[in-house]
């Protein structure tokens, strides 16, 4: 590890001689992003905040079907993908509650709770053209205005700033029958934009039984109805299909770490029993904004979505129906005065899911007799108000506050004589504040202490073992966290340190019992500490000559986390390292442009090793992937422009595991990326 941070520290250095003062052009630095987080719309660097921040540019920098290694590029987030098409979202050990999917993070697709009322994201709904850019608050600090949670708060922004008529088309190919491609329309006018996306993409995967599918239909309006009001439609539809292969033990992922799960014991193989998932989601949503005067607007959003999946696994064969619907309105007040300015923020936000979910028996793919058939409904209300205040002498203090109400109620009606279940969990308050001070030009330091507060999902209430809890808590901490932001060398550099000390009590974390299925428990309590940084240096950027731009980027990640009190029946696990958490990450890039329009995109990422379970004796190895995008951008006419790419990811043909199963039955943890790979396509840009 050290050996690692020390070449890129050179690298990094020996790349700043090089740097020549010249004139940049127009494009944004991350010194120069403007954040919609917290509703302050201020730039980066004068967030007071661990944010990171991922554009078109980033995103762009790998292949066009996933956005994961983009976000992992990025310091204290480390997205997972258990099989082509199963993620999890893990910021600063979120994924310790989360076996498969994503939880313990609160997701918006623009103003949309993308979400669900249960406390799961589908995540994998989307395809990576929905990402326009994407903002990532780390740590229980967005909950004073996005509700209940511990992990962070992701906001997804798909549609450009500035709109413009036309279209773009991409087509993809690569290894393992990797198919990927997109027809984007924008058509209207200012007053009335619409944009139609469709994406289609299609894989067999690296390992055997993965083969996944998913189209993806979008279609999103905007109105401005007058310089007061503008009215925004969105409407999703997804169809996906993946196969899960399941985990493999240590030998056999030595052996053959491209197998499916075999036949172990009572358990049938993966292929036999047809291990996939079925998903289909349509998602609508109308969002209003309207200014009431010139110190005072209003956004308020109704959407209405409904999923439906169907899950052959080595236990049962579920089928859920998940119809939800939910609202969020945004009140903002502005008032200025000599040198100090004041922002008042208030809302709320409502959500409400009609769960079903059947359990049947799995007879090699297709449902037998029902074993349980539960009625679920998870309702969310929270309240939430914000002040921030800037002051003379470049002070800044926000103060922010959340109510909560969450309930889950379960009636099963397969088991007679079942009194049905009502978790709530009540009025838990999530005060946020925060101190910020620009020390000089371009220098910014911050400070910030927060609440956070995260009941059980349904997903946890009622997990596989379909035993359902009564006695799962919701998990809760204060975080305390200082960091400093910096912009030098007329914008052309910004670095970024932020560190962290997050105490948490009754932590959620799974459990698998000697079938492998998921089950939850509070943990006690744990201490999570930890150092974030990011450094991203243009070099230079001059249209017209030879080499038109150099720019490298760096981020390291430093954890620890560990199990302050943790006791369960008679083993004391206190002081374990949390398992799922890799104590050292470090990504860089180098990025170069020539005249001519050739570029190359140079990707390199380490993660440390990583604890599978609570009792640390099983670790995941440690590994270093590089990856390249080379391409060749050309201006057909003065509206339309060619793309054509080529590259390739695990250059060195690494043997890692990206989504283990933490805690697994007869040490079954290992879900192994994909090796060696390449791709190439074309995309045409019209506007």
């Amino acid at each position: 590890m050290i050996k690692t941070l020390l070449c890129l520290i050179c690298f990094f250095i020996s790349l700043l001689s090089l740097s020549q003062q010249t004139n940049t052009d127009s494009s944004r630095n991350l010194s120069e992003v403007v954040v919609k987080a917290f509703e302050q719309n201020k730039q980066l660097k004068q967030t007071s905040a661990a944010i990171n921040y991922i554009g078109q540019t980033q995103l762009e920098r790998f292949n066009n079907t996933n956005i994961l290694p983009a976000l992992n590029s990025t310091p204290g987030v480390r997205m997972e993908e258990r099989s082509p098409g199963s993620y999890r979202m893990n910021i600063r050990g979120s994924t310790l509650r989360s076996p498969f999917g994503v939880r313990n993070v609160k997701i918006y697709w623009d103003e949309i709770p993308f979400t669900d009322a249960g406390g799961n994201t589908y995540l994998n709904q989307l395809s990576y053209y929905n990402f326009n850019s994407i903002e990532i608050i780390k740590g229980p600090g967005g909950g004073s205005l996005y509700g209940a949670g511990t992990g962070g708060v992701i906001l997804i922004h798909s549609l450009p700033a500035v709109w413009q008529r036309g279209f773009d088309a991409t087509a993809l190919g690569g290894s393992y029958g990797l198919f990927n491609t997109n027809l984007q329309v924008r058509a209207g006018k200012e007053n009335w934009q619409n944009v139609v996306s469709y994406s289609h993409q299609n894989s067999d995967g690296y390992r055997h039984h993965t083969s996944m599918y998913r189209e993806v239909l979008t279609w999103q309006m905007k109105i401005v109805r007058s310089k007061k009001e503008e009215i925004k439609l969105s409407v999703l539809y997804g169809d996906l299909y993946y196969q899960t292969p399941g985990a493999l033990t240590k030998s056999e992922y030595v052996a053959n770490p491209r197998a499916a799960r075999p036949k172990a014991g009572a358990f049938q193989s993966a292929d036999s029993i047809k291990a996939a998932i079925f998903q289909k989601t349509i998602l609508g949503g109308v969002t209003n904004n309207y200014r009431i005067s010139d110190h005072f607007d209003n956004t308020t959003t109704f959407y209405g979505a409904f999923t439906d999946l169907t899950n052959p696994t080595f236990r049962n064969y579920e089928r859920r129906s998940e119809p939800q619907w939910g609202a969020r309105t945004i009140f903002r007040s502005t008032h200025h005065w000599n040198q100090s300015s004041l922002q008042i923020v208030f809302g709320s936000e409502f959500q409400q899911g009609y769960f079903n979910t059947r359990d049947y028996v799995n007879k090699y793919g297709k449902p037998g007799d029902i074993m349980t058939n539960d009625y679920i409904r998870p309702t969310i209300f929270s309240l939430f108000a914000q002040g921030d205040i800037q002051l003379p002498k470049d002070w800044d203090v926000t103060l922010g506050l959340s109510t909560n109400l969450t309930s889950i109620k379960i009636n099963r009606v397969s088991a007679p004589n079942f009194q049905p279940i009502n978790r709530k969990f009540n009025n838990e308050l999530a005060p946020r504040i925060a101190l910020s001070k620009k020390i000089i030009d371009n220098f910014w330091i911050y400070g910030s202490v927060s609440k956070g507060f995260s009941p059980p999902t349904v997903a946890e209430v009622l997990p596989s073992t379909t035993v359902i809890s009564t006695d799962l808590q919701a998990e809760h901490g204060i975080n305390y966290e200082v960091g400093i932001k910096t912009s030098w060398m007329r914008q052309r550099l910004y670095t970024e340190v932020n560190a962290f000390y997050y105490s948490l009590k009754n932590a959620i974390v799974s459990r698998k019992d000697a079938s492998n299925a998921d089950y939850f428990t509070n943990a006690g309590a744990t201490k999570q500490k930890g150092i974030e940084s990011q450094a991203s240096y243009k070099f230079f950027e001059q249209r017209h000559a030879f080499v038109s731009g150099i720019t490298v980027r760096i981020s390291h990640t430093w954890n620890e986390f560990n199990y302050d009190e943790f006791k369960q029946s008679t083993t004391d696990f206190s002081g374990k390292q949390l398992p799922s958490v890799a104590p050292h990450t470090v990504a860089a890039g180098l990025d170069i442009n020539l005249k001519q329009g050739i570029y190359s995109d140079l990707s390199y990422y380490y993660s440390d090793r990583i604890a599978l379970n609570d009792a640390n004796t099983d670790f995941a190895s440690s590994y270093n992937l590089v990856g390249e995008r080379l391409g060749w951008k050309k201006l057909l006419t003065k509206k339309m422009q060619l793309d054509l790419f080529v590259g390739g990811e695990n250059l060195f043909n690494v043997t890692y595991s990206l989504g283990n199963d933490i805690n697994a039955a007869g040490g079954r943890y290992y879900n192994v990326a994909q090796g060696r790979n390449f791709y190439g396509g074309a995309s045409l840009h019209f506007n």
